[in-house]
């Protein structure tokens, strides 16, 4: 009986040690690429908040109409526009979107475009401190450009 328990915890380790490294990969965020004007200072704070968070950001410059064609093309209302627009695993992320409403949006999978912050408000990551923040709403933008409320933070 020992001798069977010695084998199946050495081909179980076999198995763990060949199976973690695609286990680690199947939990990492896909990547998400950043189209922002380059003189923004809060587009780079979003994006730095973005990456130590886990995030890997690419970022690529665009300005004045050719941003905002990409905005529309990717079927953002022009109500929900903000100063940066970012692409992950299909959806679009406009604005001072939070990381965890970033996490959650890939979780969940809805059938949506994606996510905004339009307005650029205080306290938005990227757009103050927190603890000063005022209330703000992260909308879900659906295909037939309808939006929801995803997420409400209130003032702090």
């Amino acid at each position: 009986m020992s001798h069977l328990t010695r084998r199946s915890l050495i081909l179980g380790a076999a198995s763990l040690s060949f199976a973690a490294p695609h286990l680690a990969a199947a939990g990492a965020m896909p990547p998400l690429h950043v189209l922002k004007d380059p003189n923004c200072g809060c587009c780079e704070a979003w994006v730095r908040i973005l990456r130590s968070d886990g995030f890997e950001v690419t970022t690529e410059n665009s300005l004045g109409t050719a941003l905002i064609r990409h905005k529309m093309e990717a079927g953002i209302p022009q109500a929900m526009m903000s100063c940066h627009t970012g692409d992950i695993d299909g959806y679009m992320i406009e604005g001072h979107v939070p990381p965890a409403d970033i996490r959650r949006l890939l979780s969940e999978r809805p059938q949506a475009v994606g996510l905004a912050v339009p307005d650029m408000p205080y306290g938005s990551p990227g757009m103050g401190p927190e603890d000063r923040r005022e209330a703000y709403d992260v909308f879900l933008i659906r295909h037939d450009g309808t939006t929801e409320v995803f997420t409400s933070y209130a003032a702090a």
